[in-house]
Formats: C-alpha cells, sequence, structure tokens
C-alpha cells in the first residue's frame, strides 16, 4: 500500500521514542572510531515541516517533540537527541523536523555512509533532494525496502544499524519484519536490528514480538511507550515499541533514566506508562 506518509505523523510521541534511540546507537557505535553504515528500509522523506502541510493538519507532533522544546531538565540522551533537531531549526523555532536519515546523517561521522530505501513515489524524490549535497556518502533507492537489504548485506565494513519501520498499514508487514530480520542475521549476524512498531489492538504485534525474541541474536532489548489507555473502540495509536537486536550494553541504563521521564512529560492519561525487558547476553 501506498497511501501513508510519514509527514502526517511527523515529531510525535512515536518520533520521540524512536529517534531518541536510533541516535543513541549510532552515537555507540560512532565511540570505536571505525566507519559503519546506517540502512533505512522506510526511509521517508528526510526532513518535514512542522507548520504547513501534513504535519501541520493533525499537528501530533504538539504531543511529542513540542513537549521538550522548551525544557531545561531533560535526562542527557533525551537532551542530545533535542540538539540535533535544534540543529534544523537554528533560530530557535521549532518549525521542522527531521526524520530517521537526518538525524543519522547529521550524528555520524562523514567517513560513514547511508543506505537509504523508500518505495513511496512522491517521498523517494524528496528523500533524494534532500541529501544530494552529501555526495556518494548518502545512497537513496526507490523500492521496497525489505527486499533490497538482501543486496548490500553484509555491508563493506562489517558494522551496521539497521532501522525497520514500515507504515504497517498492510498487517503482512509484521511478518515481513521478521523475515527480513531472520534474512538479514544470516547474512550478518552482527549488525544492530532495531524495530519500531506502533501500539494499536493486533493480535499481529504480539506475534511479531514474540517471533523477534526467537531469533538467533546474540541480545535483544524491547521498550514501550504508552502515552495513553487503549480507547474503548480499539481504535488509534495509544503508544509505540523499539525491539532492537544485539543491543549495546549502554542502552538498558539510558532507557531506565529516560523513560520515566517521558511517561511524566508525554502521558496523556493514566494510562501512561513503559515497558523495558531484555534476553540474551545484554
Amino acid at each position: 500500500m501506498l497511501s501513508y506518509r510519514h509527514g502526517f505523523h511527523a515529531g510525535n510521541h512515536a518520533d520521540v521514542l524512536k529517534h531518541l534511540i536510533e541516535v543513541a546507537l549510532i552515537d555507540y557505535l560512532g565511540q570505536k572510531g571505525t566507519p559503519f553504515w546506517y540502512i533505512d528500509t522506510h526511509a521517508g522523506a528526510g526532513v518535514y515541516s512542522l507548520t504547513e502541510g501534513f504535519a501541520a493538519k493533525n499537528a501530533e507532533y504538539q504531543s511529542g517533540i513540542a513537549r521538550l522544546w522548551e525544557r531545561t531538565d531533560l535526562p542527557e540522551a533525551l537532551a542530545r537527541y533535542v540538539d540535533l533537531v535544534r540543529v534544523l531549526n537554528p533560530d530557535g523555532k521549532l518549525a521542522l523536523y527531521p526524520g530517521s536519515p537526518w538525524f543519522a546523517a547529521e550524528a555520524m561521522s562523514r567517513s560513514d555512509k547511508l543506505r537509504l530505501f523508500e518505495l513511496h513515489p512522491t517521498d523517494a524524490p524528496i528523500l533524494a533532494e534532500n541529501f544530494a549535497e552529501q555526495g556518494r556518502r548518502v545512497h537513496v533507492k526507490q523500492g521496497d525496502g525489505f527486499e533490497g537489504i538482501k543486496a548490500i548485506l553484509p555491508p563493506p565494513p562489517r558494522r551496521a544499524l539497521m532501522l525497520i519501520d514500515p507504515p504497517y498499514e498492510d498487517k503482512r508487514d509484521y511478518q515481513h519484519v521478521v523475515g527480513a530480520l531472520k534474512e538479514a542475521l544470516k547474512r550478518f549476524s552482527t549488525g544492530v536490528y532495531a524495530v519500531w512498531y506502533p501500539c494499536l489492538s493486533r493480535r499481529e504485534i504480539g506475534d511479531m514480538l514474540e517471533a523477534m525474541k526467537k531469533l538467533p541474536a546474540k541480545n535483544w532489548l524491547h521498550v514501550r511507550l504508552d502515552v495513553q489507555s487503549p480507547s474503548a473502540d480499539g481504535f488509534g495509536m495509544h503508544g509505540s515499541g523499539m525491539f532492537i537486536l544485539n543491543a549495546p550494553w549502554t542502552l538498558p541504563a539510558m532507557l531506565k533514566d529516560v523513560m520515566p521521564y517521558l511517561v511524566a512529560t508525554l502521558g496523556q492519561d493514566r494510562g501512561a506508562r513503559y515497558t523495558l525487558e531484555q534476553g540474551g547476553d545484554l
């Protein structure tokens, strides 16, 4: 399905969680000083306006990044994430929100490379335009990221972070995620794999999580942020989660520090809470 446009949701509570963790993973990989790749299976358009177009229509950012923008008590990892958003808004006004590829390009060393996939026929050219000045460092391909990763794994530097965050409009995406991870681990067992998912009233989510816990990775870490109670009619997203395979040992402590703050700051009712669990050698 090609109806999904991330611009409608840019900067919301789910983006806060996803990009906080993405930046933490990139910073960890960057500590070693040797090159690595960032691979994004569903990269979107790269940058989004919050004052016009899709994002302004629903203004979901008001329940996400906007709640952190003026805070002076941010935990260190959360401040790092917000500071990167400020790079895109140098006048201090929250007008633009970066997508996952932009965070990666800004946080990574110039010697690191990005491989970006986007299927949507409108967003893919915009993505390419947004990174045109990056030259050969960034390669954008319009196509199915689930299929595209097969041709680039293992990456030449044998170090990489892969972000997988499909829209899940098609319920088969939950199975596609597990299938893509199985294939990726066969080709590149030491990669760091981060999967984002929405909290919805769907059985497929639980099935996907249980399947990912059984994959042959060194370890796994699962964090979930519920910002409100599920609606009585079962519709709508009440939170989101991230599932990381081969997670760095520093991630659990960071999340234990940050997640209570996010619950207090982004929570919308008494159903706000977080879940943190891990398995394997972590």
